[in-house]
C-alpha cells in the first residue's frame, strides 16, 4: 500500500499555574488539503482511523486514511458532492469491523433547508457498497445525527429520524430515535424505532459492552416545558431495553442545545460523559457503570466552569478513562482533557490547545492505542479551517 510520510515535530503548550505542567505533545501532520474539518477517530487493531471532509467551491470530499508505524495510508476518496447537508454538529461518523470500514455523509433530499438522507459507505480492501441510503422512508425530513460501531459480522447503526416531524397530528410530529443492524455485504436488517420522542439535533453514541450494543442520546420529555436529559437504550435478550436517565438532571429547556453525549465500553465498563446546564449552571458530568449500562454510579462534575460541551471519552487500560471538552477563557476556547478514576479521583486537567468557540470548530476528538493518546480538533484562522491532531503518553503505575 502506498503511504504518505508524516512530519512529525515535538513541542509543548504552556499553561497556567491552575493546570497540570502540560506533557510533550507529538504533532501529527493531517493528509489533509484546503479547507478541512469535521475530523472523526477510531482506533482498531493498533491502528489510528480517521475520516474529515474537505470543502473547495460547492463540493464536499469525504476522504479516510489510517495511521500505523507513523505513516498515513494514502487518503482515499470515499464520496464527494455538491447536494450534501454539512453540518458543524452533525458530523460523519466511522466504525471499523475486521478489514471494513463505515462511514457516512448527509445527502439533500428536498428544498427544505433539514430535508436530507444519511447515505453510508462501506468498503474493505476487496470490496465496497457506496452511497446506499440508512433511511428508507422515503420521507423528505431531517435523518441524521449518526453514530455506529463495529459488531460481530457487521454494525450497529443508530440516528435521528425526522420522518414523523412531517406528520400533520402533533402527538405524533415527533423526532425518533432508530437503529439498524448493518452486515459485512452492506444489508439493512432489523431496522427499529427504540425512542419515539427525542431531542431534535444533539448527536447520538454507539458502543459496544459485553452485553451487546448500547445507545446513548439526549432524550424530551413530554411536559410543556421539557427536561431534556440524557437517556440509555440497551440491547439484552434480543430486543432493546426501555428508555432510562443516565442521571436525572432535571435539565428543562424549550429547544435543543445541540450538544449531545459520549459514551466508552471496556467489557463490564460503561463511561458515559454529557454537558448539562441545569438551574443555568453549565457543566460536564461523567457517570459509570459496571454492569453493561444497567446501573450508574452518581455522576461527577468534570469542568471546572465556564464550559460549552462538546465532550469525548475513551476508556485506559487500567479502566480510567479520559475526558475531553472546552472550556472558555477570556481569549477564545480551551480544549482540556482529564483523566479520571472510578473511585471518584482525578489528576490534574491537561491542556491540549486554545481554539475557537465558533460552532464550526465543532467537536474534538479523543482516540487511545495502548498508553498513547490522540486529539484531533478543527482549527480555524479566519477563512481558513485546519485539522489539528497531536498525540501523547499516559503514564501508568
Amino acid at each position: 500500500m502506498c503511504l504518505v510520510s508524516c512530519k512529525k515535530e515535538t513541542t509543548s503548550i504552556k499553561v497556567s499555574q491552575s493546570e497540570v505542567l502540560t506533557p510533550f505533545f507529538t504533532k501529527i501532520m493531517m493528509p489533509t488539503t484546503g479547507f478541512s474539518h469535521l475530523p472523526r477517530l477510531r482506533t482498531h487493531m493498533g491502528k489510528l482511523h480517521a475520516t474529515w471532509v474537505e470543502m473547495k467551491d460547492s463540493v464536499a470530499t469525504l476522504k479516510y486514511a489510517h495511521y500505523n508505524k507513523n505513516k498515513w495510508s494514502t487518503p482515499k476518496v470515499v464520496s464527494a458532492g455538491k447536494n450534501w447537508f454539512v453540518n458543524w454538529a452533525d458530523f460523519p461518523a466511522l466504525a471499523i469491523n475486521g478489514d471494513y470500514v463505515l462511514t457516512n455523509n448527509l445527502q439533500k433530499s428536498a428544498s427544505g433547508t433539514y430535508d436530507y438522507d444519511i447515505k453510508l459507505h462501506l468498503f474493505s480492501s476487496k470490496s465496497k457498497k457506496e452511497n446506499f441510503s440508512l433511511n428508507t422512508d422515503g420521507i423528505a425530513a431531517e435523518h441524521g445525527f449518526v453514530s455506529m460501531h463495529g459488531y460481530d459480522d457487521g454494525y450497529y447503526v443508530s440516528w435521528l429520524d425526522g420522518r414523523h416531524t412531517k406528520n400533520k397530528n402533533s402527538k405524533k410530529n415527533q423526532m425518533t430515535l432508530r437503529n439498524a443492524f448493518i452486515n459485512l455485504e452492506g444489508e439493512i436488517v432489523d431496522e427499529v424505532e427504540i425512542d419515539e420522542r427525542v431531542c431534535d439535533c444533539c448527536n447520538t453514541a454507539t458502543a459496544i459492552s459485553n452485553n451487546g450494543p448500547i445507545v446513548v442520546y439526549r432524550d424530551r420529555s413530554n411536559e410543556k416545558q421539557e427536561t431534556r436529559d440524557v437517556s440509555i437504550v440497551r440491547w439484552v435478550d434480543g430486543k432493546w431495553t426501555k428508555p432510562k436517565p443516565v442521571h436525572v438532571d432535571h435539565w428543562k429547556l424549550n429547544g435543543c442545545p445541540v450538544n449531545g453525549p459520549a459514551i466508552d465500553t471496556q467489557g463490564n465498563h460503561v463511561a458515559v460523559v454529557w454537558f448539562t446546564a441545569e438551574n443555568e449552571t453549565p457543566r460536564i458530568l461523567l457517570a459509570f457503570s459496571n454492569d453493561n449500562g444497567e446501573h450508574f454510579k452518581a455522576p461527577l462534575r468534570i469542568d471546572g466552569g465556564n464550559t460549552i460541551g462538546r465532550v469525548d471519552v475513551r476508556f485506559l487500560k487500567d479502566n480510567s478513562v479520559l475526558v475531553s471538552w472546552l472550556e472558555l477563557n477570556e481569549e477564545a476556547a480551551v480544549l482540556k482533557v482529564a483523566r479520571v478514576h472510578q473511585d471518584g479521583s482525578r489528576e490534574e486537567n491537561i491542556v491540549i490547545a486554545n481554539t475557537s468557540a465558533e460552532r464550526q470548530s465543532g467537536f474534538p476528538q479523543l482516540e487511545v492505542i495502548e498508553d498513547t493518546v490522540y486529539v484531533a480538533w478543527t482549527d480555524l484562522k479566519g477563512e481558513k479551517s485546519t485539522i489539528q491532531l497531536v498525540s501523547y503518553k499516559v503514564p501508568f503505575k
